[in-house]
């Protein structure tokens, strides 16, 4: 019986199971997990991003709000009851009822419903960069991420090429150590070296996984879905590096965070035009009709209804004359925040001044490293190419050749990194550099 229930339940969850199979599938891009597509997927799924469409859409509905309150409401009512009065000979019973429509509209507020009006604009648009903002600060964790792939990725390329070769090498130092003319000490060298670069594989490959999980994460893929980046060019070059002053000028100019000070110095101003508007009168419109009837006055419903009609308009005039420092401790309020805006939008100007700065000072310094670090590998390459043939011809020295060959690693290994390095430094300061519209 457990048998057939087991079998039963596996059958009801199989359609969920491909079902959710199906789902990871079909978020695999066409074109593969290109870095482009890793962005459009990020930018869709992340969910710091999702929320904060959330807090722009609830934004929008307070500007909605901000709108409609310059407009005139309208209101009903409507009662009725049941009278009962305990009379000498017998109960009393009646019944009473009233209706009315009632309007109220402010005609004058001091300017603060439209300084409301322009706060709630003020506010989307805040919302509106704050998440240009964030996709600004995924987009450079995704390029990072990415990017670390690939150095692993070609770090295991080199890496299986070496132990590919340090094992043609131990097969080849095995047949003369058979035939004596090399030493047992000469065999474990190589025998070393050979495990040494497995480590190193192994090493990269792990690398990989992690970077892969890390870069999972930021997309906010599923565990178990199956994730690998397009393979990479790896004779992708860093570009040339734009001048410090006009990178410095275009992000100053078209950076979010710096919009966002700017909004955030409106916003408090705006403020400060409501809390003055405090000290000046509203004025008020407001208009009802009505009518009500009751069954004991003798009369028909329609003639009680009729003749209890009315209709009344009327202005109201609110002036403030001692508020108790209410409005003087909301203007020096208001006043200080846009004091301390102007502050914080300063300081953003200078933060970002200093990232593009050093943003700068890092491409120009990685790609220097890169340049020496290629010119360091023709050397080591050729040295050690040379060190293989003597090996291969037998007219090698041990110790020589092991020394040639860890100089040959080390530069490629630098040259690896000072490459990706490169390409990261560069991509991060060329970011800088884009118009408001080339945003990620």
């Amino acid at each position: 019986m457990r048998t057939i229930r087991l079998i039963g339940l596996l059958i009801t969850l199989f359609p969920l199971v491909s079902a959710a199979q199906d789902t990871v599938a079909t978020a695999i891009p066409a074109g593969g997990w290109t870095l482009e597509a890793c962005l459009e997927y990020a930018k869709a799924h992340n969910i710091t991003l999702n929320t904060l469409r959330l807090a722009k859409a609830t934004a929008g509905q307070d500007v909605i709000q901000a709108k409609a309150a310059v407009l005139p409401d309208l209101a009903a009512s409507l009662s009725a009851g049941v009278n009962h009065i305990q009379g000498v000979t017998h109960p009393l019973v009646g019944a009473s009822g009233s209706g009315s429509v009632g309007s109220s509209m402010t005609l004058y507020s001091g300017g603060a419903l439209r300084a409301r009006m322009a706060e709630s604009q003020l506010a989307e648009t805040s919302s509106e960069l704050d998440i240009l903002e964030a996709e600004n600060d995924l987009y450079l964790q995704v390029i990072q991420a990415y990017n670390a792939i690939l150095l692993d990725k070609e770090t295991i390329k080199y890496a299986e090429d070496l132990v590919a070769t340090t094992t043609q090498q131990k097969t080849q130092m095995e047949a003369m150590y058979r035939v004596g003319t090399a030493a047992r000490k000469e065999l474990v060298q190589i025998e070393a070296v050979l495990a040494n670069d497995q480590y190193t594989l192994t090493a990269a490959r792990n690398a990989e996984r992690l970077d892969k999980i890390n870069l999972k994460q930021l997309l906010q893929l599923p565990v178990e879905s199956d994730f690998d980046i397009v393979e990479p060019d790896t004779s992708l070059q860093p570009g040339a590096i734009a001048s410090l002053e006009s990178t410095l000028e275009t992000a100053l100019a078209n950076r979010p965070e710096v919009e966002n000070g700017k909004t955030a110095v409106e916003f408090a101003k705006t403020g400060l035009r409501i809390a003055k508007a405090g000290y000046l009168p509203t004025v008020g419109l407001n208009g009802d009709i009505g009518t009500g009837f009751s069954n004991g006055n003798g009369s028909s419903l329609g003639t009680q209804l009729d003749r209890s009609f009315y209709q009344q308009v009327g202005v109201s005039v609110s002036i403030p004359i001692f508020t108790r420092q209410v409005n003087k401790t909301n203007t020096a309020k208001a006043d200080i925040a846009v004091k301390q805006a102007e502050l914080n939008l300063a300081n953003t100007e200078l933060v970002l001044s200093q990232e593009v700065e050093q943003a700068y000072i890092a491409a120009l310094n990685a790609f220097q490293q890169f340049e020496a670090a290629k010119g360091q590998l023709a050397y080591a390459e050729e040295a050690y190419r040379i060190a293989q043939e003597e090996l291969r011809v037998e007219t090698y020295n041990s110790v020589e050749f092991v020394q040639q060959r860890n100089t040959y690693v080390q530069a490629l290994q630098a040259y690896t990194q000072a490459k990706y390095n490169a390409l990261l430094a560069v991509d991060t300061y060329e970011f800088y550099r884009q118009q408001r519209n080339e945003y990620p």
